[in-house]
């Protein structure tokens, strides 16, 4: 007999714990899944395209953005990484998968960007070198992999590292168009995300309630030759924390 659980973190492992071993996209171990996602840099995936997000670039060029100090969560091969340390940004980049990463650190080597790049789990206890605080968190793709009881985990960490007027700004499947609809409470008696979540913009609105929603849009559908990064299926979301 077990009775251990006395933290939240026991909490979230036990969570974690009621999906199906293979169905985990989220914590360390879901790492060499990643990688055999990304071993084949021939695949026509449309993001591992080395362009940025359209939404990025606008709400950059419209002053939406602004600060010096970046992350990018899940920045898979580094797009969005690379394009804000162009920018001007110093930029902390976090994926599970050592191929992202690796080919991430190659795309830097030939552009001269310069990125910290880290390969962990940004949410549990490997995520403490992610100190902030960050001007811009930024989340192309991550947040829908996650399974609701990791909301908890990522708001966390908003909270620790996003700076006071600083911007959360995200993508994620968009319900009625990409992504899974089922309930939370249903997704653990199933015990897997089937793909990914799919979310509305009011379910958007109250999980990150704490922050003021800037912008809430549909991302652009971007054409093949265009350089940028857009599919519609997606939300694109940009929420600030409000200085204190």
């Amino acid at each position: 007999m077990e009775r251990d659980m006395r933290t939240v973190d026991d909490v979230l492992g036990l969570l974690d714990g009621l999906f199906a071993p293979d169905a985990d996209r989220w914590t360390g171990g879901a790492a060499d899944w990643w990688d055999g996602f990304y071993a084949d840099r021939t695949r026509p995936v449309p993001f591992f395209a080395d362009k940025p997000d359209e939404n990025l670039v606008e709400w950059l060029e419209r002053g939406l953005i602004g600060g010096r100090r970046a992350l990018d969560l899940g920045c898979g091969p580094g797009r969005n990484a690379l394009y804000l340390a162009e920018r001007g940004f110093e930029v902390d980049a976090v994926d599970l998968s050592p191929q992202a990463i690796a080919w991430a650190r190659e795309r830097a080597r030939e552009t001269g960007a310069e990125v910290r790049f880290l390969c962990q789990d940004a949410f549990g206890s490997a995520g403490s070198p992610l100190t902030g605080p960050y001007d811009l968190v930024y989340d192309s793709g991550c947040f829908h992999h996650l399974p609701p009881h990791r909301r908890i985990s990522h708001l966390a960490l908003l909270d620790r590292v996003l700076a006071s007027g600083g911007h959360l700004a995200l993508t994620c499947f968009a319900a009625g168009a990409m992504g899974c609809e089922l309930s939370d409470a249903e997704l653990y008696r199933t015990s897997r995300l089937h793909g990914g979540l799919a979310y509305t913009p009011e379910s958007l609105r109250r999980i990150f309630a704490d922050l003021t929603a800037v912008e809430l849009r549909r991302m652009r559908d971007e054409p093949d030759g265009s350089p940028y990064f857009g599919e519609a299926f997606l939300w694109a979301g940009l929420f600030r924390r409000e200085p204190v």
